[in-house]
């Protein structure tokens, strides 16, 4: 079975950005193979690293369900719908040299996640233990969570901006995570975009109180903005800029 790590925080914090790195860190210590899993309905993982997605499972699903009404079926007379979806999904899985990569993709209808969250749900049970990592891209907030999409979470990474509310956002996910009885050996939390890489006292008195575990902090690096304008992946980030040189130092610290 994998080792399973999940990335989740609310909107805008650099989340997916973190992900990114994280598997690019694995990738690097050759930690494969690796099965990384964009888990957001605004998906964006593929664009951190680098990658073209031609299909997700949104989009299979949304292709299945056309065929009951098209005039033309693609699902040929010789095979069920589900045969053919699993046809499908065997498509969907992206490999590149270091990683294989599964996105999720739009949702069913206006704003329903259920039928698409029952098909990560189904595939991931189905890859999972063909490799050594699986790292999860959760959308923003804690909907993948309460669901329940992911059978089990060895490390939960939290990521934060250095705002009291970003904190309270992720001790909300954190607290959710035990009230829903996900099983989670262990929770970090990561505080990105700080000015300086420092913390104010009165962000570490909320950590406190929400009693989070701190693995660091991230200081605001302008590179990303800037590749992320020029349409760069961000991993190509050079080794030397701050982002990537602590972020490296705290997952050190974790010994994957």
């Amino acid at each position: 079975m994998a080792y399973t790590i999940a990335v989740a925080g609310k909107g805008g914090v650099g989340k997916t950005t973190t992900c990114g790195f994280l598997i690019d860190y694995l990738c690097r210590k050759k930690a494969g193979p690796i099965l990384a899993v964009d888990a957001d309905a605004n998906s964006n993982l593929n664009e951190v690293l680098g990658v073209e997605v031609e299909m997700t499972l949104g989009d299979i699903r949304e292709e299945v369900a056309r065929a009951e009404t098209a005039s033309v079926n693609p699902i040929p007379p010789s095979m069920s719908k589900q045969d053919y979806m699993n046809f499908k999904f065997s498509s969907a899985l992206i490999e590149e040299d270091d990683y294989d990569m599964l996105v999720m993709g739009r949702t069913q209808g206006a704003g329903c996640y259920c039928y698409v969250n029952g098909l990560l749900q189904h595939e991931v049970a189905k890859l999972v233990g063909n490799y050594t990592y699986m790292v999860v891209d959760n959308e923003a907030g804690m909907e993948h969570i309460s669901r329940g999409i992911l059978p089990k979470v060895d490390l939960f990474i939290l990521v934060s901006d250095c705002s009291r509310r970003g904190i309270q956002a992720v001790g909300r996910i954190a607290k959710l995570a035990k009230e829903v009885q996900m099983d989670v050996k262990d929770i970090k939390l990561i505080v990105n975009r700080a000015p300086a890489g420092e913390l104010n006292p009165g962000i570490l008195e909320e950590i406190e109180r929400q009693g989070l575990d701190l693995l660091g902090v991230l200081p605001q690096d302008e590179m990303v903005y800037e590749y992320d304008c020029a349409g760069k992946p961000t991993v190509q980030i050079p080794d030397d800029a701050s982002v990537r040189r602590e972020l490296t130092k705290l997952l050190d610290q974790l010994n994957l």
